[in-house]
């Protein structure tokens, strides 16, 4: 017997979290767990802190020299990591 009403479980979910408000949260936990992978262990090192507040990406790095140059990439970087998740998260990042 075949059904005709079937549908893709991967779509289930994705909609089961945008209805409960989890898509987001999710989305955020994510890209700041892809950091590392986007960034490459070298930068992640001097990464002390990643948090996501209204759709910012704040990074408190230890070294100013590396604060510098991320800063010159910024607009690269958002456009990684968002596509690294796979949804528009951050739209800006700041460095202190």
């Amino acid at each position: 017997m075949k059904r005709n009403n079937t549908e893709q479980i991967g779509d289930v979910i994705r909609r089961l979290l945008r209805q409960e408000g989890l898509e987001t949260p999710l989305n955020e936990y994510r890209l700041v767990e892809a950091w590392k992978d986007v960034v490459g262990a070298s930068i992640a090192r001097y990464t002390l802190d990643l948090y996501i507040k209204n759709q910012t990406l704040y990074v408190h790095l230890s070294s100013s020299v590396l604060r510098q140059e991320l800063l010159m990439g910024r607009k690269t970087l958002v456009q990684n990591l968002n596509a690294y998740v796979g949804a528009q998260v951050i739209v800006d990042i700041v460095f202190y």
